[in-house]
């Protein structure tokens, strides 16, 4: 049992350590890289909202033209 405690003390004492060396962004680069996120998100989100209002018109197009058949 001992043997547990002692690697994940381990455990934790290695990633704090590795944590602290780490370059963490500054406030300015995290609100900039976040709105890039959002910008990105919204765009992609109009991509996929007008690919599937196309599609689904043309499949419905297609539907009653081969109906009217």
């Amino acid at each position: 049992m001992a043997n547990i405690i002692q690697k994940t003390r381990g455990f934790w004492s290695e990633t704090i350590g590795e944590l602290k060396k780490a370059q963490w962004p500054t406030f300015a680069e995290l609100r900039n890289l976040v709105a890039v996120v959002i910008l990105s998100i919204v765009i992609l989100g109009l991509y996929v909202a007008l690919s599937d209002f196309s599609v689904y018109n043309w499949v419905t197009m297609l539907t009653r033209f081969v109906k009217g058949m």
